[in-house]
């Protein structure tokens, strides 16, 4: 049998390839015979699936197989954001949820997530309990026991309570929404239409391939929108992810905002226009803008490894307001200790309203006071020897600089970050669910971030040979 192994959100595979119905069916089992064993079975689970190929199928047999291991499964009744799934779970006191979606990889990835019953990614504990259930013993399946429900209204209900609309819609901002044919289709047009925002939603069918696109909002895949809010001189693009818990934006003028300027931006509206305090959490890969803010504001930071499931730790054990990830993920007091996409997509425009700046004017307010902080990302396909040569460079100090810069101290995380002085770090990471090495950077300015990671990068192929 395949090897299943979790990465840092669940397990993903390439669909007909790793995920098949009969890996689904072991995984489904495994996640059964956790909760069945070691949770409260009696609270039932949630199983919600996303737009991709097989989602809606591979679901059905989950809960099948879940329902055979004698556990009652409430079924999403189409496809559903995995922050509406979370959501389910907390509010219907569920002992945990199951989401079919590959999140933001590629057209022929799929996935499964588990939620723990307080509606978050699961612990990496609970991730290495379930992977130990694997094959234990042979699934059933059943459709007793299976009751079929609408998640997103309910989940829809949730948001209006935590944004204000009203200010959005009197602010007279035009806003495009982008959920890049993901879960997230038609979820905000469900708010802001009832509101009164004026705004056009693209690439809200239904086309499981992503045409033109990954469903990650990040460059290149935000080309498209920025087309349209340039042409339609709307004042603001907002993209969320395959299955909706990620977020990046587009300015008026067309400039990309990406995930590190939405946590800072998110982080001032919070403290500065809603009075709110806590703690600040925030990954490896993110930015240093976020500890020069919390220090203004007196917030304590945490600074977790690479997945949003060490995020949702502390979030469960400390007072903390915000806490996100270089990915698009951001979580926010007050709601779930979980990434959500469509929630920070509203708090964007809530902000722009609230204070009466375009997204770019915010950007930089942030830049002239804390400093210019740029920011790149390169996923490079290399072979597992490959990843580890230069893994073994940058551990045994084979190298002193890269691009002319001195590297003054290197961390050890989650893979290894090399810092050049107080202003700027290249981050060099081999991906958790794809055969790639990601390299991350930070610098004050746009060309030494481009430097560093187009140096890294030849330095990563010269390892190939």
């Amino acid at each position: 049998m395949d090897t299943i192994k979790f990465g840092t959100d669940g397990w993903r595979g390439v669909i007909a390839d790793d995920f098949t119905f009969a890996n689904i069916e072991r995984v489904a089992a495994a996640m059964a015979a956790y909760v069945k064993t070691e949770g409260e079975p009696e609270r039932g689970l949630i199983v919600g699936y996303d737009t991709r190929f097989l989602s809606a199928e591979a679901a059905d047999l989950v809960a099948q197989v879940v329902a055979g291991a004698g556990i009652q499964v409430t079924l999403a009744d189409r496809p559903t954001p995995t922050p509406a799934v979370s959501y389910a779970v907390v509010a219907r006191k569920a002992a945990g949820g199951i989401m079919v979606t590959a999140s933001h990889n590629p057209y022929k990835w799929n996935g499964i997530k588990f939620k723990a019953s307080y509606g978050g990614s699961a612990a990496p504990s609970i991730m290495r309990r379930i992977e130990e259930h694997l094959d234990q013993s042979e699934p059933g399946r059943t459709k007793r026991g299976i009751s079929v429900d609408d998640l997103v209204t309910p989940y829809l209900a949730r948001l209006r309570e935590l944004v204000h609309l009203d200010r959005v819609a009197s602010s007279g901002r035009r806003l495009v929404i982008d959920p890049m044919y993901g879960a997230g289709r038609g979820v905000i047009a469900r708010l802001f239409q009832p509101a009164g925002v004026p705004f056009c939603e693209i690439h809200g069918e239904h086309n499981p391939l992503f045409p033109g696109l990954n469903p990650e909002p990040i460059e290149p895949h935000v080309k498209e929108l920025r087309r349209v809010v340039t042409s339609g001189g709307y004042d603001a693009g907002l993209a969320t992810d395959g299955d909706a818990d990620r977020v990046g934006a587009i300015d008026r003028a067309g400039g990309f905002i990406d995930s590190h300027k939405i946590f800072c931006i998110l982080l001032k509206h919070l403290v500065e226009d809603l009075g709110l305090g806590g703690e600040v959490v925030k990954t490896f890969s993110t930015t240093r803008m976020v500890d020069k803010m919390a220090a203004k504001y007196g917030l304590p930071v945490h600074l977790t490894p690479i997945g949003f499931k060490y995020i949702c730790e502390l979030m469960l054990t400390h007072d903390v307001l915000i806490g996100g990830e270089e990915s698009g993920g951001i979580g926010i007091k007050g709601h779930l200790p979980e990434r959500d996409g469509l929630l920070n997509s509203l708090l964007l425009a809530e902000v722009m309203a609230d204070r009466g700046k375009t997204l770019g004017e915010l950007v930089g307010e942030l830049s002239a006071e804390f400093g210019p902080h740029e920011y790149g990302r390169i996923d490079l396909e290399v072979r597992h020897e490959a990843m580890a040569r230069l893994l073994a460079r940058v551990r045994h100090h084979t190298f002193k600089q890269v691009a002319g810069s001195l590297i003054t101290s290197t961390e050890s995380l989650d893979g290894f970050k090399m810092s050049f002085g107080d202003d700027a770090w290249l981050l060099v990471r081999p991906s958790g669910t794809e055969n790639m090495l990601r390299l991350y950077a930070e610098a004050p300015t746009r060309e030494q971030v481009n430097a560093l990671l187009e140096e890294m990068s030849a330095l990563a192929h010269d390892c190939e040979g």
